[in-house]
């Protein structure tokens, strides 16, 4: 990333604080939200492996792991690049988690994982930094990992990595809609190869 690209991130990041800090994300905990965070896991169930280790990249305040109370996982390890965003996460003790201010383009994961999210999260790397991103991820998985990635609506420059890549297969893959016609996501789960 050139030094404009760095300077836009670092205001993406500050931007997300403010925000959070209004209370402007809350509404991911919102029934139009239901649907997708059900997609989810959905695919934890029918793809993970039983009590899995996660990540949730793109954790947020942690809305993910609290819609996982019926689904058992062994870990549950939140990143998001907005500190204001994790320090709510953590007000809410969530059992066998930990949520972690870090920005997807430098984590380097210090463990392996059953399942790896990009919640909401893969359009916001830096279009040179998605593969080695990927890679690095897919690396931290588990033999018998997946990853599942959820982006509203098209994903533009985001698909082809997960699609075409040498590593990954496709095991399932949805459109998640809503009432209103510009509210949905494209979510798909992959297998490491």
């Amino acid at each position: 990333m050139n030094i404009l690209d760095k300077f836009h991130h670092w205001r993406r990041k500050m931007r997300w604080d403010k925000q959070y800090k209004s209370g402007r994300w809350d509404s991911l905990a919102s029934e139009k939200e239901l649907k997708r965070y059900q997609q989810i896991i959905d695919y934890i169930e029918t793809h993970g492996n039983k009590n899995p280790s996660v990540m949730d990249i793109g954790s947020g305040d942690g809305v993910l792991t609290m819609r996982m109370q019926q689904t058992p996982y062994s870990y549950f390890l939140g990143l998001d690049f907005s500190k204001v965003s994790i320090e709510k996460a953590k007000a809410r003790k969530l059992p066998n988690a930990e949520f972690e201010t870090a920005d997807a383009i430098t984590y380097i994961p210090k463990r392996k994982f059953d399942v790896i999210i990009f919640n909401e999260a893969f359009y916001y790397i830096h279009d040179t930094k998605k593969q080695e991103v990927l890679d690095r991820m897919i690396s931290a998985l588990n033999g018998d990992g997946i990853i599942i990635t959820s982006i509203y609506r098209e994903g533009t420059g985001c698909w082809e990595f997960f699609k075409d890549h040498t590593n990954l297969k496709e095991l399932d893959f949805t459109n998640v809609t809503t009432d209103e016609e510009l509210r949905y996501w494209k979510v798909g789960v992959y297998a490491k190869l």
